[in-house]
């Protein structure tokens, strides 16, 4: 209890601190600064950018609300019309969040998220090794379609029923050390998933959005070229992690008997498969198979054509229109156990975290004032002189500088203040956006040593078993692994999935 009054009073009074330093910069900003003489909107931008991010990383007032401010500043400023800064917070990314969010509320709500993570802990086994890794796995793979939080609120209890079992039949040091290793695992794997694919998590999302607004004439940025970079990335992440894990707090015991039972019991509570979690299931799977062939698929001399091609104007459809039409069908197909009611109502999806989607729509407004104000171009010109930099080391420093920013800020609105810096930075050193904010939007996601960091983190940390020094002592490891592999993964893999040529400004960049 002390130490939740010590937190709260540390937040408090960072907030309020935020509350009155956030203003204030920007009126200096606005007053003592003339960026651009001849423009004197990238000053007022500046001023906008710098208030939303010093109250985005204080927290000064509720993140979403921050979000709101370019609906108000915008217009008063001179900077954007009101209408068109309206029109920035509701786009096919917003769609595509809404569709896989809704999917992921119906799954919790028959309880179908339950019964897959429990299968796929049965299937890898009952060593202490095996349990570990089961978990890791199941949280993983939840992670890559519903939100990291919710994966995470659902596992621990599962997790921390095992860990009372296996405390008082192993009483001993071995055993706790297991119960840390087993919640820190669950923490790191929601985030690592949640890297895979598109909707997994909030940066990757903002990332597409942000990169679409700033270069217009770009290449769509699709859920399968996401899905073949990032999934290669999450699996080697995840299995670094658990052999990490493994070394640090796995006792030598090779199996723990009746932790099996365990999960039997848990899943035989379950019953048979409902009629409604199997028109879930298979809605799911269709969805996912929709989002990753939606598009031709070239591997090698074949090609597989993507099903929009039998559409009248295949261009039109994107992946948020492949969300939203599997989610209106939860809507439409009636339940058998509920009698007049269907896979999904709007009560159950009210709970969607509409916080988030304005969160979004205030990145997204920010980084077009950013680019209709000029301010993008006033960046992009003082920082030519990075171009002296070779591109390996300036995408291992964005790596590390966002991994480490976002254990103390709020991972979305970190990449939504960044990426527009990144994008102007490429175009100035004449290199391919690509190269810089696809690294930085996983770096966002890969903070692991405090309990701020991340919502898992917190969850985790939460129920007393975890203790900041355990988590710090495993999360700077994994940090800087993360910088390590994304960096790696850039080079060998990403290059290729995303068609980019080091060094070299495609045409698009730079207006088409």
């Amino acid at each position: 209890m002390h130490n939740d009054t010590n937190r709260n009073a540390g937040a408090s009074l960072k907030q309020r601190i935020g509350l009155f330093a956030g203003p204030v910069a920007a009126l200096a900003l606005l007053i003592l600064c003339d960026l651009d003489p001849d423009n004197p909107a990238v000053t007022r931008t500046a001023s906008v950018a710098a208030l939303m991010a010093i109250w985005w990383i204080t927290e000064a007032i509720p993140i979403p609300a921050t979000a709101l401010l370019p609906v108000a500043l915008f217009p008063l400023l001179g900077i954007m019309q009101g209408r068109e800064v309206a029109t920035t917070y509701f786009n096919h990314i917003i769609f595509l969040f809404i569709g896989g969010f809704i999917m992921a509320l119906a799954m919790q709500k028959w309880q179908l998220h339950r019964r897959i993570a429990l299968r796929i802990i049965l299937l890898i086994g009952a060593s202490p090794r095996r349990l570990l890794l089961g978990f890791m796995v199941a949280t993983a793979f939840l992670s890559m379609w519903i939100s990291n939080t919710a994966t995470t609120m659902m596992m621990v209890p599962i997790a921390m029923a095992i860990i009372i079992k296996l405390k008082d039949s192993f009483p001993g040091r071995p055993m706790s050390r297991f119960a840390v290793g087993l919640l820190i695992g669950i923490a790191y794997s929601a985030s690592i998933g949640g890297t895979a694919t598109l909707i997994g998590t909030p940066p990757n999302l903002s990332f597409t959005r942000i990169f679409n607004i700033y270069f217009p004439f770009g290449p769509e940025i699709t859920f399968a070229q996401w899905f073949q970079f990032g999934l290669p990335f999450a699996v080697i992440f995840l299995l670094m992690a658990w052999l990490i894990l493994t070394a640090l707090f796995v006792p030598r015991k090779r199996a723990i008997k009746g932790e099996t039972e365990i999960f039997r019991q848990e899943y035989s509570r379950l019953g048979r498969i409902a009629y409604e979690e199997k028109i879930v299931l298979i809605l799911f799977v269709v969805m996912a198979l929709l989002w990753l062939l939606r598009k031709d698929i070239v591997a090698g001399i074949f090609t597989i054509p993507g099903w929009s091609t039998l559409m009248p104007v295949p261009a039109f459809i994107d992946d948020g229109t492949v969300a939203i039409v599997v989610a209106m069908l939860l809507f439409v197909i009636p339940s058998r156990t509920q009698k007049g009611q269907r896979l999904m109502d709007w009560k159950t999806a009210a709970g969607l975290h509409w916080g988030i989607v304005i969160l979004f729509g205030g990145g997204f407004a920010l980084a077009s004032g950013f680019k209709e104000s000029g301010l993008s171009i006033w960046i992009a010109e003082q920082l030519t002189g990075l171009g002296e930099v070779q591109p390996v080391f300036l995408v291992g420093s964005i790596c590390t500088m966002l991994t480490f920013l976002t254990e103390l800020t709020s991972n979305t609105a970190t990449t939504e203040m960044i990426l527009p810096l990144l994008g102007s930075l490429a175009v100035a050193i004449q290199t391919n956006p690509l190269i810089l904010m696809i690294p930085a939007t996983l770096s966002a996601s890969c903070a692991f040593m405090l309990p701020v960091a991340t919502p898992p983190n917190a969850i985790v940390f939460g129920t007393g078993e975890v203790t900041m020094a355990d988590m710090m002592k495993v999360g700077i490891i994994m940090n800087l692994l993360g910088v390590v592999l994304i960096t790696t993964m850039m080079y060998l893999i990403g290059v290729l999935v995303f068609g980019i040529d080091i060094g070299v400004l495609p045409d698009w960049a730079v207006g088409g």
